[in-house]
């Protein structure tokens, strides 16, 4: 029998920017789809809406993939992809499978050989990149940096050393209600002539990205709570 495709269906990183988050392609792709994988189903659905879906939210099939659920049998997730139907996998924001549990559903889908189609989209990572004027041929998409403050020091000394040993990129998160701590734990624990770019609410309509040396960092005063932000270090 043969199997049907998955694809990977990015999604808006911010309100009111879906206009520059989908193309053409994307919106015949979910109108030939009528079966998703989803982390939020309500933030699913209401993308789907804004790009433009004719099929009756009715009579999709929504398979939730949210965190309460990544323990359970893969098995349900791919009954329509195993005789033949194409899926949409869709995250909570941005492109699957990119600092997303939902690479656990591509692998999955390699093992059952299954073809995955990757669709054009909005990426914060590739986004802050391309924005911060860093090396864009060799960096490191780090996550979150530890919790206490001690062992976060700590970390950002040694991705600032590795910044500069390897000229590479280091680009690393928060969770939004943590920025400003992180930005100041950023500040205290590195020289004055490395560079930080500081990329927050990319896309959307208060989009801030700006990048300078951290003694410059030292003067001003920006607040980030909140707001999904990118944090790059970088040594010239």
């Amino acid at each position: 029998m043969t199997k049907g495709t998955l694809f990977l269906i990015p999604v808006p990183l911010s309100d009111n920017s879906a206009h520059k988050s989908f193309t053409a392609y994307l919106g015949d792709t979910i109108n030939s789809i009528g079966t998703y994988i989803v982390e939020n189903e309500k933030t699913a659905r209401k993308f789907l809406k804004e790009a433009g879906i004719k099929i009756p939210q009715s009579d999709l099939v929504i398979h939730d993939y949210g965190k309460h659920k990544r323990n359970d049998s893969m098995v349900p997730y791919f009954k329509e992809l195993m005789t033949g139907k194409d899926v949409g996998l869709m995250s909570e924001a941005g492109c699957p499978g990119i600092a997303d549990p939902g690479a656990e559903v591509v692998l999955e889908a390699h093992k059952r050989g299954i073809k995955v189609v990757p669709l054009v989209g909005p990426s914060s990572i590739l986004l802050a990149l391309m924005a911060s004027g860093f090396n864009g041929q060799s960096f490191t998409f780090n996550g979150y940096l530890p919790i206490d403050k001690a062992e976060r020091g700590k970390r950002i000394k040694e991705l600032e050393q590795i910044a500069e040993k390897n000229k590479q990129t280091q680009l690393f998160i928060e969770t939004p209600f943590r920025n400003n701590h992180l930005f100041e734990d950023v500040l205290k624990n590195t020289a004055a002539q490395t560079l930080l770019c500081v990329a927050t609410n990319l896309t959307g309509e208060d989009e801030y990205v700006k990048t300078m040396s951290i003694g410059q960092w030292r003067q001003e005063r920006i607040d980030l709570h909140k707001k999904p932000t990118i944090f790059l270090l970088y040594r010239a």
